[in-house]
């Protein structure tokens, strides 16, 4: 199964705010994850929500090289889909992130697998 979400793909750096020792999410990060949302919604609305354990392929497809860290990218991602595609983000048993490019059209895709026996994980 897969869920593509629209938009150039925004770091933790972008949606998370530090005041005064706390952190919260800003008000383009509360924007951004319910767009996320809604588009997850829209393709996945009528499958019932995943409970067994997932592996996820999560491919980041930005507008231009410039450089990036990818390990920034998935926190808004798995919270997002919290509740509409799986039942908890804790599900994940495997989470594969790569970065690619499209100029004409940025996104984000996410590939849902059935988890392998977590010995079979390595």
């Amino acid at each position: 199964m897969k869920i593509t979400l629209e938009g150039v793909p925004r770091s933790t750096n972008h949606i998370y705010k530090f005041f005064r020792s706390r952190m919260y999410v800003s008000a383009a990060g509360k924007a951004l994850k319910r767009s996320y949302q809604l588009q997850a919604k829209l393709q996945f609305g009528n499958i019932p929500l995943i409970t067994n354990p997932i592996a996820l392929e999560i491919i980041l497809y930005f507008g231009d090289k410039r450089r990036r860290d990818i390990d920034n990218y998935n926190k808004i991602l798995l919270d997002s889909m919290s509740g509409i595609v799986y039942k908890d983000d804790a599900q994940i048993q495997k989470l594969t992130i790569i970065k690619q490019y499209d100029k004409k059209r940025p996104r984000i895709e996410i590939v849902i697998h059935e988890a392998a026996q977590s010995s079979d994980l390595h």
